[in-house]
């Protein structure tokens, strides 16, 4: 079939919406659809057998306020956009689905199904409305985002900046109601989506994510460094529980001088993150690495002794599945829908409990036979049941499920 996938920014370093581009829109290729991407700057990195339709916009985050032009002023999606962030807001999900809506009407007749990565914006009801059939991926509902970001918050000026930045969610919960084909990534997703946005969850399919197993694997040559840690996470995102990892790494280092912290991230400088490491002493032993290639990320991985995923929510989990498709023995919290991924496969613990996951890496940390397993059994989880093939074939039986609703 003809797909147009809709992304209002999708490059993979801009978060785990950007991988689900790339790698989905690769997938169904092979799988013998022919995809167009339909996004945003910044936009993605696709396979050249996916054609790319760029949707700009003032792209403020790049380009800064100052970048408005007299000529941008003939677009209402433009002065939206640029009026918002100038008061703090976030509006690129909404004035991309206006600028898809616009394209969609002279161009939705090139396609059998259109599927958007979760702008829940009101373009997706006008594109509804033209009778183009619309699949809508809810990855998470943001809703969780926010109370995690206002609970780690200082002070009403920052709750305020917090509130006004997810102002979005107004939207997203009107125009969710009125969707007609939601799917989500895990059964975690699916009860929060249905709890935050008062939906049924039988009304929710799921397609779970998948992993690159050709990209994400072990690498015989490299030894790996049984006294190193690693993980990878938004360092200032309270969602990611960064903050946890860096005080069991403090208790660690008293028993493991010698123990290193490797985190594929990067820090505001300045930033709640950067603060407590100073804090905790930890200036000159934890390596922050950023804007690496996937291959040298697949490197990284090889060389750990244990990957740490201290999310207090996910509503799949990334960096779990790449580093258990590594052959890495993971520790992960019960955050959110890691349950799902990890399964037996590896070492989970409660969020937010320090405590918890000094003994999980201390255990490990000792314990060489035991790694060993839990690298074997993760990578064997990954390949049986999240990779990229997996995905593409529930999405395409989802998809002719839709289709032949909408012939009916």
């Amino acid at each position: 079939m003809r797909i147009a996938l809709l992304g209002y920014r999708s490059q993979p370093h801009a978060g785990g919406q950007g991988i689900y581009i790339r790698y989905l829109s690769k997938a169904l290729v092979e799988a013998g659809h022919t995809v167009d991407v339909i996004s945003g700057p910044p936009y993605p990195q696709l396979d050249p057998r996916v054609r790319l339709i760029e949707l700009p916009s003032l792209d403020l985050f790049k380009n800064g306020l100052t970048s408005l032009r007299p000529h941008h002023l003939k677009s209402m999606s433009n002065i939206m956009e640029w009026m918002s962030q100038l008061t703090g807001g976030f509006a690129e999900p909404q004035t991309f689905g206006r600028r898809a809506a616009k394209y969609l009407r002279q161009h939705g007749h090139h396609y059998d199904l259109i599927h958007d990565n979760q702008s829940l914006s009101y373009g997706m009801l006008d594109i509804q409305d033209m009778g183009l059939p619309l699949v809508t991926t809810v990855h998470h509902p943001i809703t969780s985002d926010l109370r995690i970001a206002l609970a780690a918050a200082r002070g009403w000026r920052e709750r305020a900046f917090i509130r006004r930045w997810h102002f979005f969610l107004r939207m997203q919960k009107k125009v969710v109601k009125q969707l007609h084909n939601i799917v989500t990534v895990s059964d975690c997703s699916r009860q929060d989506i249905a709890r935050d946005f008062g939906l049924q969850p039988a009304g929710i399919s799921l397609a779970y994510n998948g992993i690159d197993i050709d990209t994400f694997k072990p690498l015989p040559g490299v030894v790996r460094n049984p006294l190193r840690l690693m993980a990878t996470c938004s360092a200032d995102a309270p969602l990611k529980g960064l903050r946890y990892l860096l005080h069991a790494y403090a208790v660690l280092l008293e028993r493991y001088p010698d123990l290193e912290l490797l985190l594929v991230s990067k820090p505001n400088p300045g930033g709640q993150t950067e603060r407590l490491v100073y804090r905790l002493g930890l200036a000159d032993k934890v390596q922050f690495v950023a804007d690496i290639s996937t291959e040298q990320m697949v490197h990284y991985y090889a060389e750990a002794a244990i990957a740490i995923v201290p999310s207090v929510y996910e509503g799949f989990g990334l960096p779990a599945g790449e580093a258990m498709a590594c052959g890495v023995p993971v520790v992960s919290t019960d955050g959110g829908a890691l349950p799902e991924v990890v399964g037996d496969a590896g070492v989970i613990v409660p969020v937010k409990n320090v405590d918890a996951l000094v003994a999980a890496i201390d255990g490990l940390l000792q314990d060489p036979k035991t790694r060993a397993e839990l690298g074997a059994r993760g990578k064997q989880r990954i390949e049986d049941n999240f990779c990229w093939q997996v995905c593409a074939k529930q999405m395409t039986d989802y998809y002719n499920e839709v289709l032949a609703r909408e012939d009916g």
